[in-house]
């Protein structure tokens, strides 16, 4: 065991953990004022869920002994972590319960993140009961595809084989550009599709309530996201620097191409527009940063950020309410940055690949292509299943004078925001100056 790399990776565990409340307040400041509870009630409750799942039989779904061809892994090998707590128990230099925190982690906001493409309608409790299976059926396989590397003897044989997309197909996604964007994002536009259109979308202004809310969430996921990264390094090493300055960069230029093309296409560069970039460019470089220089991670972000501003428009060309545009930025996000990886891999980065700009040609580039698309039509169609399975059986949908008039208050029989009293507090009889504000506010949002 190394001392240095498990303190790192149980850092980054932390920090990745983090981004799941920083997701909830993305979500929540960028929902209206009268839902955003539900909405970060929902990544709460993801975390809930998947939790414990992960600890009963997730880990071993995903990283147990594979039994289907690289598809699947023993699902109760570890189960309740069985086996995993003796001192000698280790994953390469870390302990095998610190390997099992960090992917924790990923599986909890990987489920969290499909949640906005439904906001404003979906009731809390049949949430739940979908993060569970959808978990359970669709993200603990993928992670054995993506995240299973075979285990080899000194010889170089292989004694323990791991996931297919991994090690048969050999595309490259150090962080989870399919496992967990891909995936969560086809998983969105299946669920946008199943509980139908928000009451008065997209006739009606759905703003968001609280921009600072929304930039808040941008920075604690960005914050996170060098643990997601930087941590998937698994040491305190040189592939963990290469890939914390690739996270840096290439988010930085992605806001930038988001910027860009709100000001050609808008005139106006707007501030849901900087932390949206933000959030696209992480998307992007999430499969890319061992694999890249940070030239070529500029690239990634700069391209992702134009395509993920382009794309958001689409739910309006196609008539699907993707609430909080998880498949504008995290599907085409994902797809982006894990396919630039067959353009612009270095050989000078960790990952020792190059792609078709640097001489590799398109060998890599088809890999990644189809590692991409087989998550995406996975997650997709089983996503689709459950999500009319949920809806069948116990209702997924809020009902419309819920979601009209206040979905927190039907569901969690809350509001984020109490103003207080139309009367003064000296018992005057008079309103106040700050509750015929509050009147104001209120009507307005009404409105």
């Amino acid at each position: 065991m190394d001392t240095g790399d498990t303190a790192w990776v149980l850092t980054s565990a932390a920090l990745v953990l983090l981004m799941t409340p920083g997701l909830a307040f993305f979500y929540g400041g960028m929902v209206r004022s009268k839902s955003v509870l539900n909405m970060m009630m929902m990544s709460l409750g993801a975390m809930a869920v998947v939790g414990v799942l992960w600890v009963l039989f997730g880990y071993s779904t995903a990283f147990g002994a594979d039994v289907g061809g690289g598809l699947l892994g023993k699902p109760f090998e570890f189960f309740g972590l069985n086996g995993l707590l003796g001192a000698d128990s280790l994953s390469g230099k870390i302990p095998s319960t610190v390997f099992v925190a960090f992917q924790a982690m990923f599986a909890i906001i990987t489920v969290a993140l499909i949640s906005g493409a439904i906001a404003d309608r979906a009731r809390f409790g049949p949430w739940l009961l979908f993060a569970g299976l959808w978990a359970t059926i669709v993200y603990f396989p993928v992670a054995h595809w993506v995240f299973d590397f075979d285990g080899k003897d000194e010889a170089g044989n292989v004694i323990d084989p791991g996931g297919w997309i991994a090690n048969k197909l050999l595309a490259i996604d150090f962080a989870g550009g399919t496992a967990v964007h891909i995936n969560a994002g086809a998983a969105g536009l299946a669920l946008a599709l199943v509980l139908g259109k928000r009451v008065g979308w997209p006739k009606e202004p759905m703003k968001p309530h609280s921009l600072p809310l929304v930039v808040l969430g941008a920075g604690l996921l960005w914050f996170g996201w060098f643990g997601f990264n930087a941590g998937s390094a698994l040491g305190a090493n040189g592939t963990a620097g290469v890939t914390f300055i690739n996270t840096l960069v290439a988010t930085c230029a992605a806001m930038l191409g988001w910027l860009l093309t709100e000001r050609i296409r808008d005139g106006k560069a707007t501030t849901l527009g900087a932390a949206s970039g933000v959030i696209a460019g992480l998307v992007a470089i999430t499969p890319a940063c061992s694999a890249v220089t940070p030239i070529g991670a500029i690239a990634i972000g700069a391209i992702t950020g134009v395509l993920c501003a382009l794309a958001v428009s689409l739910k309006y060309r196609f008539g699907f309410d993707d609430s909080l545009d998880v498949v504008g930025v995290h599907l085409v996000g994902g797809l982006s940055g894990t396919i630039l990886i067959g353009l612009f891999a270095s050989e000078a980065a960790p990952a020792k690949i190059n792609g078709l700009f640097y001489g590799g040609g398109v060998d890599q580039l088809w890999r990644q292509a189809v590692g991409a698309f087989a998550v995406l039509g996975y997650s997709f169609v089983l996503s689709l299943a459950l999500g009319y399975l949920v809806k069948f059986t116990v209702g997924f949908r809020a009902t419309e004078e819920a979601e009209v008039a206040s979905i927190d208050e039907s569901e969690h029989a809350e509001r984020a925001y109490e103003y207080g009293s139309l009367t003064s507090a000296r018992g005057t009889g008079k309103p106040s100056v700050a509750a015929g504000a509050t009147a104001v506010l209120e009507g307005s949002n009404k409105k």
